[in-house]
């Protein structure tokens, strides 16, 4: 699933990358390996970033990655223009995310990329109602697991910058 995403061109050196829930740091490793991404990766858990830090460490790429530990809801993402969220976290907590991801500040890059992996009904609803974010696209992963399931895809919303 992530080479799809690495692949389709969405990502390239000049992006910088928020991975949500980033747990051991394989998305944002994978991803900043595979496309030449910055990518940060916030979990609130301690134990998760200190091994995503030693996956980091023994990284191809170890320059390009970072971890801390951070609650997603009071995280400033600061300059990142894309983000990565594999259904980390509470529908309440997405929205306080998201608020922060679109809060307009000078150094914030005007246009930004959401992907969402495996979107619940309730994240799919919560994007919907984001006037500030319009659906980009969708990359399909069906075929990669059994069962057909419609949540195996990565949703794509941006801002309109």
């Amino acid at each position: 699933m992530l080479a799809r995403l690495a692949d389709c061109g969405v990502l390239g050196p000049g992006d910088r990358l928020a991975d949500y829930g980033c747990g051991k740091g394989r998305a944002a490793i994978f991803l900043a390996a595979r496309t030449g991404c910055r990518a940060g990766g916030i979990d609130h858990s301690e134990k998760l970033v200190s091994m995503a830090e030693e996956n980091r460490r023994r990284c191809p790429c170890p320059n390009l990655v970072r971890f801390e530990r951070a609650q997603a809801e009071r995280y400033d993402p600061g300059d990142a223009d894309a983000f990565f969220f594999f259904n980390p976290f509470s529908e309440t907590v997405l929205r306080a995310a998201l608020l922060r991801i679109l809060a307009k500040r000078p150094g914030r890059p005007e246009r930004m990329r959401l992907f969402f992996y495996y979107p619940s009904e309730a994240y799919a609803l919560c994007l919907a109602q984001e006037k500030r974010l319009r659906r980009a696209g969708e990359i399909d992963c069906r075929d990669l697991f059994d069962g057909n399931n419609p949540r195996e895809t990565i949703l794509i919303y941006e801002t309109e910058g």
